[in-house]
C-alpha cells in the first residue's frame, strides 16, 4: 500500500480515538485504542516495537521502543502532554533513523483540537 494512504488511515484513526476519548488520559490508553482502530483497518501494526542501536558492528539493546509501527513504513509516537517539545521531535527522529522508516507521526492527544497536536515528521 502507498505510504500516503497508510498515513491518511492513521490520521483518520487518530481523530476517531481523540473524538471518542477527549483529553486527559494516559498515553497508554490512547496507544491501546489507536492500536485497536488501526488493526480494524487491516493494516499491520506492532506496538512497543523494540529498536536495537547498532554501533559499528555491535548490536546494543538500549531500550528504544516505538509506540506503533505501521506496515513497517510509519512510526507513530503518542504523547499526552501539555505541549510538544523539541525533545519529542528528537525522539521520533531517532526512532525513524533506527527503524529505517522515512515517515513518522507525532501525536499529542492532550489538546482540545487534535489538529493542533499532530506533527508529521519526514526523515
Amino acid at each position: 500500500m502507498d505510504i500516503e494512504k497508510v498515513f491518511k488511515i492513521i490520521l483518520d484513526c487518530s481523530f476517531k480515538v481523540h473524538t471518542a476519548l477527549g483529553t486527559g488520559l494516559l498515553e497508554s490508553a490512547y496507544e491501546e485504542c489507536l492500536f485497536y482502530e488501526i488493526q480494524k483497518t487491516g493494516l499491520t501494526v506492532v506496538k512497543q516495537k523494540a529498536l536495537p542501536l547498532i554501533y559499528e558492528e555491535v548490536k546494543l539493546d538500549a531500550g528504544y521502543r516505538v509506540d506503533l509501527l505501521i506496515e513497517n513504513m510509519v512510526v507513530v509516537e503518542i504523547k499526552s502532554v501539555e505541549a510538544l517539545a523539541d525533545i519529542h521531535l528528537a525522539q521520533i527522529l531517532t526512532y525513524l533513523k533506527l527503524s529505517g522508516c522515512k515517515l513518522g507521526l507525532l501525536v499529542n492527544f492532550n489538546v482540545k483540537h487534535l489538529k493542533d497536536g499532530i506533527k508529521r515528521v519526514i526523515l
